[in-house]
């Protein structure tokens, strides 16, 4: 008979996860939610599995407020093929075409200013949003195409690291649901000669850089003291919202998920919230009349006197 596993356990935090390439992002989060032990864990924006790179997984209490960092800016270093097209854009898929390149730097430097900025983009065909229930790339592999609307999307900064052979090598900043495959093929298209991804890492999401993170494998060497360690708290992933200060009877209050009035016009938009002893209470809003509005909060109250 086999032991039986010990219970999970309440884990609360944000860790700073290196994907390593070949698994999904969903497998990385099942794996660090092993390590941990923990009983709830998610990521806050999906890498594909041939993607490496800064994944930041929620733990516990920190789940509530990952979308946050689902709406952050992020960096990527990719690798682009140019002369070959595939099926997904990247080379997962099966190859559609190939075209000689004839392509110089003065040429791709040109190209690439036409991306930077506000541009429109279409999202792939192969890809998880949504189309009457199903992921787009259920239909992909049944062979359906569906018919897309573009979307705004903004290249913050889009350089050359590097150019050998018909392999460029990008750097990009670029706003929430921008898709790298889809950067690549259209500047393929613009250059003439078609292009796919042949390797991405992300290096950045929001403040956080892929140099804090850790491995799967080095996070699995670590003991528990030593993994707890690497765990930020709930509210780092909200450094960048403006902080509100509350008072216990307001706290108490924020908790219950009523709204409180801070006597003072709060800022716009989302706000960190606190009550003494800097004890973080979640997110909300501000109203109008000096009011602030509860969005999430964490489930244990804090000892607020």
């Amino acid at each position: 008979m086999s032991a039986r596993r010990a219970p999970r356990r309440a884990v609360d935090g944000v860790l700073l996860l290196d994907k390593p390439g070949g698994i999904s992002s969903q497998t990385a989060v099942t794996r660090v939610k092993t390590l941990f032990n923990a009983a709830k864990a998610g990521h806050t924006g999906t890498l594909d599995p041939m993607a490496t790179g800064l994944l930041p997984i929620a733990l516990g209490e920190a789940t509530k407020f990952s979308s946050v960092l689902l709406e952050a800016g992020k960096s990527y270093l990719a690798t682009v093929r140019l002369g070959q097209t595939t099926t997904t854009g990247d080379l997962e898929g099966e190859v559609t075409a190939r075209s000689p390149v004839d392509v110089d730097l003065p040429r791709i430097e040109a190209v690439l200013a036409r991306f930077r900025g506000e541009i429109e983009q279409t999202p792939p065909m192969y890809s998880a949003l949504k189309h009457a229930g199903k992921p787009l790339y259920e239909y992909a592999r049944a062979g359906t195409e569906i018919e897309r609307a573009s979307r705004r999307i903004t290249i913050g900064s889009l350089t050359v690291e590097g150019y050998e052979g018909a392999e460029l090598r990008i750097a990009v900043a670029c706003s929430k649901g921008t898709y790298i495959r889809v950067l690549a093929e259209d500047i393929g298209r613009a250059l003439g000669c078609g292009a796919c991804l042949s390797g991405l890492r992300r290096t950045q999401v929001g403040r956080f850089g892929v140099a804090e993170a850790i491995g799967l494998d080095a996070l699995g060497a670590l003991g528990e003291e030593g993994r707890e360690a690497r765990l930020l708290p709930a509210d780092a992933m909200l450094a960048e919202l403006p902080m509100v200060e509350l008072d216990a009877p307001q706290g108490r209050r924020i908790l219950s998920g009523q709204s409180v009035e801070l006597g003072v016009e709060p800022p716009n938009g989302l706000l960190r919230l606190y009550g003494p002893a800097n004890a973080f209470l979640g997110i909300g809003t501000g109203a109008a009349g000096g009011r602030v509005e509860p969005r999430r909060l964490v489930a244990a109250k804090p000892d607020n006197g």
